[in-house]
């Protein structure tokens, strides 16, 4: 295991990294813990020491840099919901690839040596799902601005950083868990609205995209244990592979999704497909399948949970969630 004496996170308040920052800190518990939030956000990250710093503001994550001077660089922070990449594609280039170049330019002065272990996407393959499973010698073949820019970033950090630092991508495929936001992403709007249907306070009927599509799908605790296990490996085999794959190379259809969560749930309940959650199909393909050979080669890692597993613990955590926020309720109009 590599040791670390000065870490740096972004994105440590977000969705993936309110469940990574806590296993960095449990592995490098004598290491100084810097994590970068957003301006205006007053979340604390447990472990951590919390830096004010806007990624798109040169100047602000120069100084960040510079004070910090991390020997591994985690970097987390994006604008994640493909929906929103579709509706705004400025403000994701903006926060994929402006906020990526700041970080990785900084580091040429003050931090050469550092491992930079990058978040990419699967998918940057793009259109090359079309053809079938891919894998880390698969063309790249972006087709919607969320993975244009994150391939943007690759490719950038790949040029600009000096030859004594090291990086890692990590392309992880969809992957879901307590945490992530019910308004943008499949999955935890179902758990959110069936946790709502369950405790009366909606109708019996949830609305959904289109369940026809089949995704390459992995539990958030599972895209963790890949990326500590990719960190902590280090270097040589990092040195000659810089990118890899976090998939389970097994395609699951959104209606199985939504059966799983059928049959976990204590109340029955109607589907109406709504219009707006369906995604322009120039931007979208049918089947996405990713081989991770390359990180199970490196690390010997491969999936532990189940898609019921996935399902399970996001209704557990939206039946909390909602009986915490009407007990809220029920406080404040007394």
């Amino acid at each position: 295991m590599e040791t670390f004496k000065r870490l740096l996170m972004t994105g440590a308040g977000g969705f993936v990294g309110s469940h990574l920052a806590p296993a960095l800190a449990a592995a490098y518990p004598d290491a100084e813990r810097i994590a970068l939030r957003r301006p205006g956000s007053r979340h604390e990250i447990a472990g951590w020491t919390s830096i004010s710093c806007d990624l798109t503001d040169l100047a602000g994550v120069r100084e960040a840099v510079r004070y910090a001077r991390p020997d591994l660089v985690v970097h987390l922070a994006a604008q994640a919901s493909m929906m929103r990449s579709i509706q705004g594609a400025e403000q994701t280039w903006r926060a994929n690839f402006i906020g990526t170049l700041n970080l990785g330019y900084t580091l040429i002065e003050h931090a050469p040596h550092a491992l930079f272990f990058f978040t990419s996407s699967a998918t940057v393959y793009g259109a090359s799902y079309r053809n079938g499973v891919v894998d880390e010698e698969t063309p790249l073949l972006p087709i919607d601005a969320y993975s244009n820019a994150k391939l943007a970033a690759e490719r950038a950090l790949a040029d600009i950083l000096p030859d004594t630092a090291r990086l890692v991508i990590a392309r992880p495929v969809n992957h879901s868990g307590p945490g992530q936001d019910c308004r943008y992403f499949a999955l935890p709007s179902f758990a959110a609205q069936i946790a709502r249907i369950e405790q009366g306070l909606a109708e019996p009927r949830i609305k959904v995209g289109d369940l026809s599509k089949a995704r390459d799908f992995l539990d958030v605790r599972d895209v963790v244990r890949a990326y500590m296990q990719l960190i902590e490996t280090g270097s040589p085999p990092l040195e000659q592979i810089a990118c890899f794959n976090v998939s389970s190379g097994e395609p699951h259809t959104m209606q199985s999704f939504l059966d799983l969560m059928r049959a976990q749930a204590t109340t029955p309940f109607d589907v109406v497909v709504d219009p707006s959650l369906i995604r322009p199909s120039v931007t979208d393909v049918p089947v996405t399948a990713c081989r991770s050979t390359r990180l199970r080669e490196a690390t010997g890692w491969s999936p532990r949970y189940s898609m019921a597993d996935v399902t399970l613990s996001l209704l557990e955590h939206w039946r909390l969630e909602t009986a915490r926020s009407r007990s809220e309720r029920r406080t404040t109009a007394d």
